[in-house]
């Protein structure tokens, strides 16, 4: 099957690795030849021209889409003669915090307290309504920690709300967390399901650098509790593909996020660590193929984000349990251009995968 991707980084990148040994073949919307994905499919670079967009279409069997931050016009003009997944619904609830929150609502699956934001005044009524600590946040676009701004004090307000350049913002109140979690999962066009075990993850400076799979201390409750979030949200916009929901553990109580609609940079461990990865699960999902087996391989698995520098990776590769995912990208400062996955049978093991490369650490 050809299988067309809209967007040509490292996800489409790691999408057409494991679309291959499947007998698929790959092609790219992209901006750039020079994008990640480039040399593993047919690249046609659009810059916004119809002609180029419908001859990708015209290429392809299916569709989907590296980020929520996809054009939804290319997406609904395509789908109009082929399919694409995951669907529009699930592209447009994602794009747009105010609405993605609104649905957590109306399923009942907890997240924090919110208002959204068009002005100083909208923001001192929020503020009083929901109390400080608090952040503020663009309703579209941004990630990595960007567009966002942490409110403490009423003295702020005027600097937070400059922050965000006058586009419509929204409030969330600033939530207590022990840690911050994620669940991978994936849903076949027969809506058939598979969950990934909850990871734990750290970020630097707005940037996830360290995911732990499974997270520590999970109790199967609290597992369950995550895949019904899970399958209440993908069955009610009927998602193809995989999701992944970013949770606060808070006092046992888990708290949604954000929502990704995609593969994401929590799940890069399942590659070596779960029998089928979250990219081989996204492949098989699009298709209409069997879902892979979900369950891990090794006891404790992590990945570890290569971020603005290369570092020494001859260190990764001399090290026994290391595997090194590198996406062809030149440095540059709180860039993306790689990651490592680590897979032990002991707890000892990983740490001692993690002194040896604490390079990569922030």
């Amino acid at each position: 099957m050809r299988i067309g991707v809209l967007g040509a980084g490292q996800l489409g990148r790691m999408l057409a690795l494991s679309a291959y040994p499947l007998g698929h073949q790959m092609r790219f919307l992209a901006l750039s030849e020079e994008d990640p994905s480039s040399l593993l499919g047919k690249t046609f670079v659009h810059n916004n021209n119809p002609e180029v967009i419908q001859k990708f279409s015209n290429d392809c069997d299916v569709v989907t889409y590296e980020t929520e931050n996809t054009d939804i016009n290319i997406v609904n003009e395509i789908s109009k003669t082929i399919e694409v997944y995951p669907g529009d619904l699930s592209l447009s609830l994602t794009q747009h915090r105010g609405r993605e929150k609104t649905l957590l609502q109306k399923l009942n699956i907890p997240c924090a307290p919110f208002e959204l934001i068009n002005n100083v005044s909208d923001l001192t009524r929020a503020i009083k309504n929901i109390g400080l600590p608090a952040i503020l946040k663009t309703t579209q676009d941004g990630y990595d920690g960007k567009g966002q701004f942490l409110i403490k004090s009423e003295s702020q307000i005027d600097e937070a709300w400059e922050a965000m350049s006058g586009v419509e913002s929204i409030l969330e109140g600033f939530i207590d967390f022990k840690r911050e979690l994620s669940l991978v999962a994936v849903r076949g066009t027969d809506g058939s399901l598979k969950y990934y075990p909850l990871a734990e993850n750290s970020h630097h400076e707005g940037i996830l650098r360290l995911t732990v799979a499974p997270a520590q201390e999970i109790s199967e409750s609290l597992q369950k509790k995550a895949e019904s979030y899970m399958i209440s949200l993908l069955t009610e916009i009927n998602h193809v593909g995989v999701l992944t929901l970013e949770l606060f553990d808070s006092d046992d109580e888990l708290i949604v996020n954000e929502i990704a609609p995609r593969v994401h940079n929590s799940g890069h461990w399942t590659i070596e660590g779960a029998q089928t990865s979250q990219f081989e699960n996204h492949i098989r999902a699009i298709t209409n193929t069997p879902l892979g087996d979900t369950s891990i391989k090794s006891q404790f698995n992590a990945m570890i984000n290569i971020i603005g520098k290369h570092g020494p990776t001859n260190k990764v590769l001399e090290t026994r349990n290391a595997h090194l995912h590198l996406y062809d990208k030149k440095e540059r400062k709180n860039r993306k251009l790689g990651h490592i996955t680590i897979t032990s049978d002991s707890y000892e093991e990983l740490q001692n995968s993690f002194d040896n490369l604490s390079d990569y650490l922030p």
